[in-house]
């Protein structure tokens, strides 16, 4: 190849660098006249990861994983989870990750499937979806304990991995074992500092920093390890310094039960936290702010009639880098609504959940409900079953209309699909979602709005048992099924200016 040719090639190499460039960059940031409008696609690659269920040998998890049907969507792909490896070297684990056999893998999108663990042994999971199976792929983790520390039900959403995280709602009393897992999926491990915030301010001590996650590993962490004293109301934030881990909080009462504590959405200044049962019989708000201001919250309970503020708790005020928290106590009063917390005056971000408790005596179980983020275009909340689950569906602002579908069952069924209108201002509770026709197994549920105003929402999986109203509540936020992608076309008038 001659001097002359290497050059031509050389300018047209950077003639396309330079045009793609102009595609996305216009002067305007808009991406120029060769740029238009971004288009929503469907994402072709999803990562989920589902923490170690349990260290008891009483326990029993299932699995349900589930990708409602996209159009647009790619024709292949796969969508499987693998167990992490546990104890072994870095090349045997590269080995083991090579032969590992997957614990459950998807068959079909709109086709639900299930799997079981039983004891103390089951390992964490690691899961990817591509290709057809990427565009909004969901899996629950439901665990049942029939006696111990925690007994109930303990369920949770397998979540991607990020690099940063918040959990108010947290604790390290002498009755609670709070445990945070962390779960590297990926092949260089993951650096990761973890602070606790009180009432008066952080409690961590230097365990909390530069915890190490090994690639393919998942680590427990006891919280009362890295705390100075014991707190009953705390505000944890998982900070990722290198690689990226999944997050999420074990939390198990001597005396009443337990559950799994997700991550708050990110620190905003109004918050929707949906979903508290209609029988709830104590109810308790955790707040923090991260920010070097102080937040003042108005509470509002939004029911099925309307919103009303809770009589000796209008308001809630959050002192900078300190955990605040009410007790609400039967704030339902009977009747099943969602919590909506905003600015008095001054919009300050903050994070929230609640801990909310069912039953009496020595017979209550627990569960939280951290803030959560809109619908959006759709969410799906997978392992439902014959009886037993409430959908609460709530609209902050204006009215909308809402389609809510049922799944094909695990073993058999056909779908099925209904249309609710949720008010503005109120929580709509779904005690009877559609279920599928002939159903066999578990299913998932997919929501998605029509028109209208936002909407947040939650499912409720009520599994009684000698008496104990055992339940767990997972919240429904947007699946990220798409991504916006910006159409292009080569601009070469960008070289003459």
């Amino acid at each position: 190849m001659n001097r002359t040719t290497q050059s031509l090639i050389a300018v047209v190499v950077a003639l396309g660098a330079v045009t793609g460039f102009a595609a996305f960059s216009g002067p305007d940031g808009t991406g120029g006249d060769g740029a238009k409008a971004a288009a929503r696609l469907p994402v072709e690659r999803t990562s989920l990861l589902c923490p170690v269920p349990s260290a008891s040998d009483l326990a029993e998890t299932s699995y349900t994983a589930f990708t409602p049907k996209s159009s647009g969507a790619e024709s292949k792909g796969k969508a499987e989870l693998l167990p992490v490896s546990r104890a072994l070297t870095d090349a045997a684990k590269q080995e083991d990750k090579k032969n590992a056999k997957p614990f459950l893998k998807q068959k079909a999108p709109g086709e639900p499937v299930a799997g079981e663990e039983s004891g103390a042994e089951s390992p964490a999971l690691i899961g990817t979806a591509d290709g057809r199976f990427a565009p909004g792929w969901t899996v629950q983790q439901t665990t049942t304990y029939a006696a111990g520390s925690g007994r109930g039900v303990q369920g949770t959403n397998c979540t991607a991995p990020d690099t940063d995280f918040w959990f108010p709602g947290a604790s390290t009393v002498k009755d609670r074992s709070d445990y945070i897992h962390l779960t590297n999926p990926d092949d260089s491990a993951a650096v990761v500092d973890v602070e606790l915030f009180g009432p008066d301010g952080e409690v961590t001590s230097a365990v909390g920093d530069s915890i190490q996650v090994q690639p393919h590993s998942s680590v427990p962490v006891l919280l009362s390890t890295l705390a100075e004293k014991q707190t009953e109301n705390l505000t944890m934030h998982v900070i990722v310094r290198s690689g990226r881990v999944a997050a999420a909080v074990q939390s198990s009462d001597e005396k009443l039960g337990g559950d799994w504590l997700p991550a708050s959405t990110d620190p905003d200044s109004s918050l929707v936290l949906p979903g508290i049962p209609k029988d709830a019989t104590s109810v308790r708000l955790v707040a923090f702010t991260p920010g070097s201001d102080d937040a003042d919250l108005k509470i509002q309970l939004v029911s099925r009639t309307g919103s009303i503020t809770p009589a000796g708790h209008e308001s809630l005020h959050v002192k900078s880098g300190m955990t605040a928290a009410a007790d609400l106590g039967d704030i339902t009063k009977g009747e099943a609504g969602s919590l909506l917390l905003t600015p008095t005056e001054k919009s300050v971000p903050v994070v929230a959940a609640l801990r909310v408790t069912r039953g009496k005596g020595s017979k209550q179980e627990t569960a939280f409900i951290p803030a959560t983020s809109a619908v959006g275009t759709r969410a799906t909340v997978a392992d439902n079953r014959a009886k037993g689950s409430t959908l609460s569906l709530v609209a902050p602002g204006k009215s909308a209309k809402v389609k809510v579908t049922a799944s094909a069952g695990t073993e058999g069924g056909s779908p099925a699909s209904k249309t609710y209108t949720v008010k503005g201002g109120t929580t709509l509770a779904i005690t009877d979602p559609p279920v599928p026709d002939g159903l066999k197994g578990a299913y998932a549920l997919t929501v998605e709005p029509v028109s209208g105003g936002a909407v947040y929402g939650s499912r409720m999986l009520s599994l009684p048992e000698e008496g104990i109203p055992m339940f767990t509540i997972q919240a429904l936020p947007d699946d990220r099924g798409t991504v916006a992608v910006p159409e292009a076309e080569r601009d070469l008038s960008v070289l003459q200016k």
